[in-house]
């Protein structure tokens, strides 16, 4: 049986909601959102800076800058305070503390873990038994990540279309950015998933069934 389920997802597919179903039907625990408090304890940054860094890097334009701030001043906004020596580029930084946390919560034992890159790191990761985890990318149609979002009230319905594409392109750069790979692309994963086609509910039961039976 499968130990760790990482879940890659576009916006609106439903991905958050099919990792906490799968994580509640195998009693192990779940992870999304908590790895950024944890990666703020590892690195000093500040959470919100962290969201902020895993938001908006989303274009090369970004990215250069982010790398451009070697050195940074006491006192920056997120950023460790009384030191002025060189550090590693901000946006490494991030990904380096989260890298972390992922490693050490999948060495701890099963769980799920929503994004983060964390197909790629655990697979690059010397420490952990490449039989035990199993990589999963939830997609969608369009329209049914546009509906699911408006209902979540998670963009506005004047430009939800506009913001499910963005979010989604903010995704794909961050992913190709750090593991220099394609997000989404079928090699990179052992499971692909439609959401719409069964809903959330029956999705979360394949998984779980899957992750029982290899």
């Amino acid at each position: 049986m499968k130990k760790i389920i990482t879940i890659s997802r576009e916006f609106g597919s439903g991905g958050h909601t099919i990792g906490q179903l799968v994580a509640k039907a195998l009693n192990i625990p779940f992870y999304d959102r908590e790895i950024i408090d944890m990666a703020a304890e590892h690195s000093g940054l500040s959470p919100d800076f962290i969201t902020k860094t895993e938001q908006n890097l989303s274009s090369g334009w970004l990215y250069s800058l982010l790398l451009s701030s070697t050195y940074v001043s006491a006192g920056t906004a997120g950023v460790p305070a009384g030191t002025h020596r060189p550090m590693l580029p901000l946006a490494d930084q991030v990904f380096n503390a989260q890298r972390k946390v992922i490693i050490e919560l999948a060495q701890k034992g099963p769980c799920v873990i929503v994004g983060r890159c964390a197909d790629y790191i655990l697979k690059h990761s010397d420490v952990i038994n490449q039989h035990d985890v199993l990589n999963v990318f939830i997609y969608a149609p369009l329209e049914d990540k546009v509906k699911r979002s408006l209902e979540q009230g998670k963009v506005k319905k004047e430009s939800a279309e506009r913001e499910v594409k963005l979010i989604d392109k903010r995704r794909a750069n961050h992913y190709n950015t750090f593991t220099e790979r394609t997000w989404g692309n079928r090699p990179h994963y052992d499971l692909l998933i439609n959401s719409s086609l069964l809903g959330l509910d029956k999705t979360a039961e394949m998984i779980v069934e899957i992750v029982k039976r290899t």
